[in-house]
């Protein structure tokens, strides 16, 4: 166990319902925040006198719009704030202020424990160092520095995990957070490494910022209170990744497994500067103790450029969905084919001389042309890039059409393999309708999603047999966790931790 403490966030408008919070929060935070700024102002005196102490520490915060609160605040309201919080709570607590320095003057070090913060939510300011500095001077010794900024790539937070090594340097505790989808990795894995507390809320959907994780799923899926300096990493590159349900396969495979990894979302939109920054042992800026990764669009392709070797199955599709670093060596395989046909045949049999349309173009149908023809399947692919068409089909030496160009009714497996019906601009589309799937014995749709996708729906009103990705989910990341690991996965409790996640 690790020394992390998670604070968890708590913001109402009336005093009943934050108190109501704060008796849930007691469960799991080490650290209850309470979000004064939230509260209407009638209700901030009210707080101040019936908050009893708790077991768990208070921290205090009355933010202004500026800084992430929830609405305007002028620097006098700010002083009278907490003039009433001193004269109103008798009992210890933290404090939250801005780098301000009438503020700073206001709230003596010397009778309150303060976490000195500083946020930006345009990026990663270019004088990130001189603002450390400039805090760390104004500040005192025993202060906390919190700094966080929004990131808008995975590179972008470098900086930001570079303030741990600042502070342990200086003799300092700080909190560095990079904001956003791309910094929760910063979060998962910054206590671990030395940063003062990590922020989560309550529920799903409850973020008083951009990019926390809900505190259940923090401790019992990530983790955080098992993780150390040693642990191996291993996450899901891609953009975007928000929706992967990877780290529900992954880190209970681990757990299960007493294995000291944990897996993170790591979304990347530059590959070439994520690998050379962040993984390559002679270019890298930072030490996070990477093992391994999983691949997800539009990275596929991309990252084999960046391998040191490549398994013979994957380098024969194309793409690499699983990479395995060991000895500083960067190897990629793709655990796509297993995990497409091995629910394939279950459900629908011999493939052998089986007419099947793929749909798309991509890593995922490069993957699947080349498991149905170790089959023996009879593949057409549809396209609706057609730049892309000609390189497939030579790589592949399958006949490609344009999408709308002839029908794929006479197929007897139609399979999806673009991202059409994920979440997003076109999760409500579907590439076919009912009438165009009648003569279909089977639609095999790889959009992973918690109810049936567009194109499943069209399937069923045809009265078609139909699964969707989460059948092949599961068995490429059971592959994967093998090649990892040496281990057989535990597909049962897999199974079990993905359902859970999706009925949420």
């Amino acid at each position: 166990m690790n020394s992390v403490k998670i604070c968890i966030p708590v913001c109402a408008e009336r005093a009943e319902e934050l108190i109501r919070q704060v008796q849930r929060a007691e469960e799991l935070a080490d650290v209850i925040e309470l979000r004064f700024d939230c509260l209407a102002p009638s209700e901030i005196q009210r707080v101040a006198k019936e908050l009893r102490p708790s077991s768990k520490t208070f921290l205090f915060t009355f933010r202004p719009k500026e800084q992430g609160g929830r609405r305007e605040l002028n620097l006098d309201e700010r002083l009278k704030f907490w003039d009433l919080i001193f004269r109103t709570c008798k009992f210890p607590f933290l404090v939250d202020i801005e780098w301000d320095a009438r503020l700073l003057l206001a709230v003596d070090p010397n009778k309150v424990q303060r976490i000195v913060s500083f946020h930006d939510f345009g990026g990663v300011p270019d004088d990130l160092d001189m603002l450390w500095s400039g805090i760390s001077e104004l500040s005192k010794s025993q202060d906390i520095i919190k700094i966080a900024v929004r990131a808008e790539d995975i590179t972008d937070s470098i900086q930001v995990w570079k303030l741990l090594e600042k502070a342990r340097g200086a003799g300092r505790q700080v909190i560095p957070i990079a904001m956003g989808e791309v910094g929760k990795w910063t979060r998962i894995l910054g206590p671990a490494h030395g940063a003062y507390l990590t922020y989560a809320p309550l529920d799903v959907g409850k973020a008083t910022a951009d990019g926390q994780i809900a505190a259940k799923e923090l401790i019992e899926t990530f983790r955080v209170r098992e993780l150390d300096a040693n642990t191996r990493l291993y996450g899901i590159i891609g953009d975007p990744v928000s929706s992967s349900y990877s780290p529900y396969i992954h880190n209970p495979a681990f757990a299960s497994a007493g294995i000291n990894a944990c897996f993170v979302p790591l979304q990347v939109k530059d590959l070439d500067a994520f690998v050379s920054r962040m993984v390559k042992r002679e270019t890298r800026e930072v030490e996070i103790n990477f093992s391994g990764f999983s691949v997800t669009m539009p990275h596929k392709q991309a990252i084999m450029r960046h391998l040191d070797d490549i398994d013979p199955t994957a380098a024969a599709i194309g793409a690499v969905n699983t990479v395995k670093i060991e000895d500083e060596k960067l190897v990629g395989y793709n655990t796509d084919a297993h995990g497409f046909v091995t629910p394939l045949k279950a459900y629908y049999g011999d493939l052998d001389r089986v007419r099947v349309a793929i749909l798309g173009a991509g890593g995922a149908a490069r993957a699947s042309v080349f498991a149905l023809k170790q089959e023996n399947a009879d593949v057409t692919v549809y396209v609706r890039d057609r730049d892309r068409a000609e390189a497939f089909a030579h790589d592949l030496d399958v006949p490609v059409n344009q999408i709308g160009d002839t029908s794929v009714g006479d197929f007897e497996i139609v399979i999806n393999c673009t991202p059409v019906g994920m979440r997003g601009a076109r999760e409500k589309e579907s590439l076919l309708t009912a009438d165009e799937l009648t003569n279909t014995k089977f639609v095999y749709d790889l959009v992973t999603r918690f109810d049936d996708t567009p194109l499943i729906i069209e399937a069923k009103k045809a009265g078609v047999p139909a699964i969707g990705g989460t059948e092949m989910l599961i068995a490429q990341g059971a592959k994967q966790f093998e090649i990892w690991t040496g281990r057989q996965a535990p597909l049962d409790l897999i199974k079990e931790s993905v359902s859970a996640r999706m009925d949420q």
